[in-house]
């Protein structure tokens, strides 16, 4: 028998904040995966090399990490109004399992940039200097995200002097806005789905700890990082390192999400690993980042740490960042207590690798809180483009 050759397939690896991921234009990849399904999972799986019992991903495009193991489909929007669908999925990495179930904030970023890059916006939209607007209708979770993409001779302009913790070098600045990020449609649809601002939570085999959950960018459930024994200050491995504490916060997460609405039995869990996040926070104190720098309690109103996909996050995932912004606005969450209290349309906090600001309109309706509006700043660059390849058969 022959061997079987690889395929080609246009494809384009983008970092956008502090994740990246493999880029694909939908009418480029197989026929076979235009549509949603299992060819195109496996396709996933193979490009990004899970599952992969080595944690490596050796053998693929992926990191080894929540934040490196990324693939993202870009077409014209079906929707009115907007410019480009952005579907995203997240692939496991020790488990042959792609989660379609919420979105990345930080790629949201390099979808506005990849859209002008892949010839998705009408040229004559593209200024050749200055702003373009993308309007992206967020497939998975239905929600239109609005990226100014800086354009310089009339491209997508990709360096500059923006900074941003958890990314090595300076880049652009893009602005996201994230249009009505809540109300997701589950867990009866309101942001916050228990109906409560604070929750007593129990987790069978735990404890009994308060939480704020809501859904607002990510499903997300937030605890305070005393009532679990945390400072807030801690960073990968004090926690990544230590598998019974990862089986806790596991433990935490299902009965956030069974709270929540998302999930009828615990079991579901395993099918739902990208939603919804956890996260913990505490008053601000200072602590030295990942990087080495010192990050003082006078430069940050908050700390939070945030677990994707089971492992403590190097940075903050954008999505989970839309989820403090807005919880940081509401008055009497768990986000806006650490944080000091009070009205407030920005915070700034301290994760891993440094610090962010985001910022987030919520206000009451109906005697309801809502957010209309959620906005912060991140950074995208093509790392490679050409032909991603797999074996044939392999999807």
């Amino acid at each position: 028998m022959a061997p079987a050759p690889q395929v080609r397939i246009p494809a384009t690896y983008l970092r956008g904040g502090p994740s990246k991921g493999v880029f694909f234009r939908l009418q480029d990849l197989p026929l076979s995966c235009q549509q949603p399904g299992p060819a195109r999972d496996k396709l996933f799986l193979r490009v990004i090399g899970s599952p992969d019992p080595y944690a490596a991903h050796i053998d693929g495009m992926g990191g080894a990490t929540s934040s490196t193991s990324k693939c993202v489909i870009l077409s014209k929007s079906s929707q009115p109004e907007h410019d480009v669908d952005y579907l995203y999925g997240q692939v496991a990495i020790d488990k042959a399992f792609v989660d379609w179930s919420g979105n990345c904030g930080n790629l949201s970023t390099a979808a506005g940039a990849f859209a002008i890059h892949a010839g998705l916006i009408d040229p004559a939209r593209v200024p050749q200097d200055g702003i373009c607007t993308v309007r992206i209708w967020q497939a998975n979770i239905k929600k239109t995200i609005i990226a100014h993409v800086p354009v310089s001779n009339g491209q997508v302009q990709e360096t500059g002097d923006f900074e941003l913790d958890g990314v090595t070098f300076p880049a652009a600045e893009i602005v996201l806005e994230f249009i009505d990020p809540a109300e997701e449609g589950e867990g009866g649809g309101a942001m916050f789905p228990t109906g409560n601002l604070v929750d007593d939570l129990e987790v069978p085999g735990v404890g009994t700890f308060k939480a704020t959950m809501i859904a607002a960018g990510i499903p997300t459930v937030f605890v305070n990082a005393a009532d679990i024994g945390y400072t807030g200050t801690e960073l990968r491995d004090a926690i990544n390192g230590d598998p019974k504490q990862l089986e806790r916060f596991e433990k935490i997460r299902v009965s956030g999400a069974l709270r929540m609405g998302l999930i009828k039995t615990p079991e579901e869990a395993q099918t739902r690993q990208h939603t919804p996040k956890i996260a913990f926070v505490a008053p601000p104190k200072d602590y030295v980042a990942s990087s080495g720098r010192k990050i003082s309690a006078g430069d940050i109103d908050l700390l939070v740490r945030a677990l994707s996909m089971g492992k403590l996050h190097h940075a903050m995932m954008g999505t989970c960042a839309v989820a403090i912004g807005t919880a940081a606005a509401i008055p009497g969450t768990l986000v806006n207590l650490a944080a000091g209290g009070g009205e407030r349309t920005a915070v700034r906090f301290g994760h891993p690798s440094g610090t962010l600001r985001d910022g987030a309109e919520a206000r009451q309706e109906n005697g309801e809180w809502v957010a209309k509006k959620a906005i912060m700043s991140r950074s995208a660059r093509i790392l490679m483009e050409g032909w991603v390849r797999v074996p044939e058969g392999s999807f």
